[in-house]
């Protein structure tokens, strides 16, 4: 709802490092390049989107219609590209993408990942690792990858509560 779209556009405003979800996306749906124009704005600052294909395709595909065929890393890249915002396409093989078309590749999220809430763990991830003053591409990237091996360190049954709590068992494998 319109709410929604003056508190992204406020935190979009100023200098601070953003990570944008669903809600705060979608809520454009109907005005794309509203969210497109502050998101261009920001160039060189850290602006991390994390959509899953459904949320990507409601958002970038009302934006721009380049964003409805081809790979899912060509399709990453165009709408960094389109934004200037690093962008986070979910799934089993998670595409972090920048507008210059740098790009990764993570493909260690299992299937019970799929669970609700757990986009939101990834987000809360990313906006840490940018809070410590991690680059935009390097904190999504990372933030993709330790979800996954979260994920992968609890196993079956996961629900979103348990993520944070397998972080340090994945620091400590990470830093032996």
């Amino acid at each position: 709802n319109e709410t929604t779209c003056e508190l992204v556009l406020a935190a979009l405003a100023g200098d601070r490092a953003v990570v944008l979800d669903a809600d705060a996306m979608t809520s454009f749906s109907t005005a794309p390049g509203r969210l497109a124009e502050a998101l261009k704005a920001r160039a060189g600052k850290a602006t991390i989107l994390t959509p899953h294909e459904g949320e990507f395709s409601r958002y970038f595909g009302a934006l721009d219609e380049r964003t409805k065929v081809g790979s899912k890393l060509e399709r990453a890249r165009l709408a960094a590209a389109i934004t200037g915002a690093t962008v986070v396409l979910k799934g089993a093989d998670t595409v972090v993408a920048v507008a210059a078309g740098r790009a990764s590749i993570a493909g260690n999220a299992p299937a019970y990942l799929a669970t609700a809430g757990a986009g939101d763990v990834l987000t809360g991830i990313a906006a840490g690792l940018l809070a410590q003053g991690m680059a935009a591409f390097e904190a999504a990237s990372a933030a993709v990858w330790l979800h996954g091996e979260a994920a992968n360190a609890f196993g079956h049954g996961l629900i979103s509560e348990d993520l944070p709590e397998m972080l340090p068992r994945v620091y400590d494998v990470l830093l032996q």
